[in-house]
Formats: C-alpha cells, sequence, structure tokens
C-alpha cells in the first residue's frame, strides 16, 4: 500500500489532474489503513480522496519556486538508479503512474 507519494510540484510539463487525484488516493489510503473501504465506509473514503484532490491542486498551483523545473524523465532515472544501489528490483512503471497489467 502507497509506501511512496510522489512529488508532483515543480514539474514541466505540470502534474496532471489523473496524478494529482492519484496522489491524493494514496494519501487517503494511508490515513485510513484500507486500500479498499468497506460498503459501510465507501462514501466517505470516496468524499476524502475529492476533498483530498482539490486541497493538493490548489496547493500546487499556488506554490513558488525559484529552482528551475524538474525533468519527469530525469527524476525517473534517478529513482532508479538510487533503487539499484539500495539493491531493489526495478521495475518499469510508467510515468503516469499506471500499473502494466
Amino acid at each position: 500500500m502507497c509506501r511512496n507519494i510522489k512529488v508532483l510540484a515543480n514539474f514541466e510539463p505540470p502534474a496532471t489532474p489523473d496524478e494529482i487525484r492519484a496522489s491524493a488516493l494514496q494519501f487517503v489510503r494511508k490515513l485510513s489503513g484500507t486500500t479498499k473501504p468497506s460498503k459501510a465506509n465507501e462514501a466517505a473514503f470516496n468524499q476524502a480522496v475529492d476533498d483530498v484532490t482539490v486541497i493538493a491542486r490548489q496547493l500546487i498551483a499556488s506554490l513558488v519556486s525559484a529552482a528551475p523545473p524538474r525533468n519527469r524523465e530525469v527524476e525517473a532515472r534517478k529513482g532508479r538508479e538510487r533503487a539499484i544501489k539500495r539493491g531493489r528490483p526495478v521495475a518499469r512503471v510508467p510515468l503516469d503512474g499506471t500499473r502494466p497489467a
């Protein structure tokens, strides 16, 4: 379950709405301790994801940085290199965060 919530600020191109929602979903999963809520909690879970998505979008849009925007491909390569140094297997996950079937 969501061990790593990705940084979305200061990237070129900017984070997509799908990336922001995926991050919000990871955050709510982490807080709730579940990846799939029960029927009784499903509405509250989904509302929390929607609320966090809106707030995350506002936060990312309002942040200002003097640093140059980061490149997604460069950052992904650095992450793979760090994983290799730690001896972890490196899965090729698309940059949009989806998992291959």
